[in-house]
């Protein structure tokens, strides 16, 4: 028994790499759908947005790239997702490189088109990519046109109905930031310290840890941590309106929630690896001695 336990340390390495692929590739294709806890940080924002109305205004700042959009994608198409639902207005715009382009034109462009009834304009605005880091952080929450002289298509600020009523981010009712990186720590310590407008944030999963500070500062009032967190607001929108289970069950659409499946799979594998691993060492070491 133990020596046959000791083949397992000569197992080829394809059959792992063969089962890390398989745990990734079906829970996409058909999704589990295991079962998610909801976190106060995240039922926090979520709450903030169902007490705004038809009149109120989210600024949702798109401070992420390419390269971690698969963590704050998700997060991001359910804020905005979650605003629309509510006729909620929203001011998008990026602080990050290359935010500007992926984040908020793709997100802006992928939600507004389940919404045919919103105008662009009137009930939402994508302001595009500013440069200048906290400086045009500070002129955006005075006046948008400081820092935006037009939106992302070059209309002028001063022509879309929406940008008349809430002037600079310090009129809105609540700012969101999908950020990684720092940009999501400058709302915190910036825009909620100086103006007192509400924050929340939506970080990559290693940066949630140093979110916490703000939160429990009173700086933000919610946070949307990593894949995890992105998921837990999904099933928000799920629980809640659930007209939304068309759009999540879209093969197409990249959800949290089958990210979470995905990692939960392909976690009990590498584990039910490191287990096997182990028992085979000791197996071959007991082998040896006999």
């Amino acid at each position: 028994m133990s020596t046959a336990l000791a083949k397992l340390t000569t197992i080829d390495r394809r059959w792992i790499f063969l089962l890390i692929g398989l745990g990734t590739l079906i829970p996409i294709l058909i999704p589990i759908g295991f079962p998610v806890t909801i976190t106060p940080p995240v039922q926090s924002i979520y709450d903030k947005i169902e007490t705004l109305g038809e009149n109120d205004v989210v600024v949702l700042s798109y401070d992420y790239g390419p390269t971690t959009a698969a963590e704050n994608e998700p997060m991001a198409d359910a804020i905005i997702r979650h605003c629309f639902l509510r006729k909620v207005k929203v001011v998008a715009l990026a602080l990050y490189p290359l935010g500007g382009l992926t984040a908020v034109n793709g997100s802006v462009t992928r939600v507004s088109a389940e919404f045919p009834g919103l105008q662009y304009g009137v009930d939402y605005v994508n302001l595009g990519y500013k440069d200048g880091g906290q400086a045009s952080m500070k002129l955006l929450a005075e006046d948008f046109s400081k820092a935006f002289p037009g939106d992302t298509n070059g209309t002028p600020l001063s022509t879309l109905p929406l940008m008349q009523k809430v002037t600079g981010a310090r009129n809105a009712q609540l700012a969101v930031s999908i950020a990684t990186g720092v940009i999501g720590e400058w709302w915190a310590n910036l825009i909620n310290a100086q103006y007192g407008l509400p924050v929340a944030v939506g970080c990559t999963a290693v940066s949630a840890p140093k979110y916490y500070a703000y939160l429990e500062a009173g700086q933000m009032l919610g946070l949307i941590g990593g894949l995890k967190g992105a998921s837990e607001y999904e099933q928000l929108l799920l629980n809640g309106y659930p007209q939304t289970k068309t759009i999540y069950s879209n093969p197409m659409l990249q959800t949290a929630s089958k990210g979470m499946d995905v990692q939960t799979i392909d976690h009990l594998i590498i584990i039910g690896f490191i287990v096997l691993g182990n028992i085979a060492y000791f197996a071959g070491r007991r082998a040896k001695q006999a």
